[in-house]
């Protein structure tokens, strides 16, 4: 393909909770046995995209390890790869990345080596199916600028104000630009997707950084939006981004349904293996509408939830509209509701956690499995 791929894995944010406390929120789980990042580097790779590079910053370790090997999306090849780079210690910088323009100055030499004329950038936190192939033949058909991807969300679907929020002419031009504005003007919202010409993106950055701009979105593309040919490319699919406690609980329950599932996995979405067992049910164990990832034993009770790898769920258990994180013991006769249990917790027998509808409780409990 004629573009090379970034993507941004650096952000973070308090509205996640305490998900974040040890994990970027591009290395979240999500459907049972694949990572946030897994559906942005698989549209990479399904789109024939062979050369990425991935610039991570906050708690960047477990990502870091999902990512240190290729082959599980195909980059492993002769000629492009996948790519990762943390901000580093340099002779004329010491600052981690400013902001997402700062990423990609930072990393500039990346683009300058590169002799793909284009450069698609995305986030790392989006959990949706894209062929980006079609989104450069736009952009070459319209000799836009910069391509803005966009999706356009029911009022009810998510917190407008927390996008940016765009507006278009007839002929798909941006014509207003707002990020994270206190009043959505819009329904439509951009996804975090763009593209751009190569050597153009190297001078857009050049001039943020002698002007100590850093944000991508505020300092090119809404303070460009009249001066440059920027268009929008709507996506009609499924699209959600989970840097919310809510989003992230209502994306993974999205995947109990028949449809999503296949719209998903009917191609391929890629992911690093794991060398663990298939899951054991003993007896006793009941299991409605839930998915159960490798390595899991279960004894009690699991009605619409989703049971990350290597869970043990104890004897009379009962598991309900919940998500358990992967590495959890259970012990018996635990009632767990409307929860996410982090990952590597111990839950001693007869724990009790109920969450509600409209607050999901984070469960994070003192690990006695793993003191030395």
């Amino acid at each position: 393909m004629k573009s090379i791929g970034i993507i941004l894995a650096g952000g973070n944010n308090n509205r996640i909770g305490r998900l974040s406390d040890k994990r970027a929120i591009a290395a979240l789980p999500v459907a049972g046995s694949y990572r946030a990042i897994d559906f942005t580097l698989s549209n990479m790779s399904n789109s024939r995209v062979s050369k990425v590079a991935v610039l991570p910053q906050f708690n960047a370790r477990s990502l870091n390890e999902h990512l240190s090997s290729s082959k599980w999306w195909d980059f492993g090849r002769k000629q492009g790869g996948l790519y990762v780079f943390t901000p580093t210690v340099t002779k004329n910088n010491n600052s981690w990345y400013q902001g997402t323009a700062d990423a990609l100055y930072q990393n500039i030499d990346f683009l300058k080596r590169s002799h793909e004329p284009y450069v698609i950038i995305a986030t790392g936190d989006g959990v949706y199916k894209m062929d980006y192939g079609k989104v450069l033949e736009a952009h070459i058909a319209k000799n836009a600028d910069i391509t803005v991807v966009y999706t356009t969300l029911k009022d009810t679907d998510d917190d407008l104000t927390r996008f940016g929020v765009l507006k278009l002419d007839e002929n798909e031009r941006i014509t207003e630009f707002e990020e994270k504005p206190l009043v959505a003007s819009s329904n439509n919202v951009s996804i975090g997707v763009y593209v751009i010409r190569r050597r153009h993106l190297i001078e857009i950055l050049e001039r943020c950084a002698r002007e100590d701009r850093h944000d991508f979105v505020q300092d090119v593309l809404v303070r460009y939006r009249n001066v440059r040919k920027i268009y929008g490319y709507k996506l009609d699919t499924y699209w959600r981004n989970i840097a919310t406690v809510d989003s992230y609980y209502k994306t993974n329950m999205d995947f109990l349904k028949k449809d999503v599932r296949d719209y998903f996995f009917k191609q391929d979405v890629y992911s690093k293996v794991d060398d663990l067992p298939p899951a054991k049910y003993n007896a006793g164990a009941e299991v409605k509408n839930s998915i159960i990832s490798s390595g899991c034993i279960v004894n009690g009770k699991v009605e619409n939830s989703i049971i990350f790898k290597d869970v043990y769920i104890g004897n009379n258990c009962t598991i309900k509209n919940s998500i358990i994180l992967n590495d959890v013991y259970i012990g018996d006769d635990s009632y767990i509701e409307n929860c996410i249990v982090e990952s590597r917790d111990t839950l001693r027998p007869g724990t009790n956690y109920v969450g509600t509808d409209d607050e999901i409780k984070i469960v994070i409990e003192k690990n006695v499995r793993y003191i030395l």
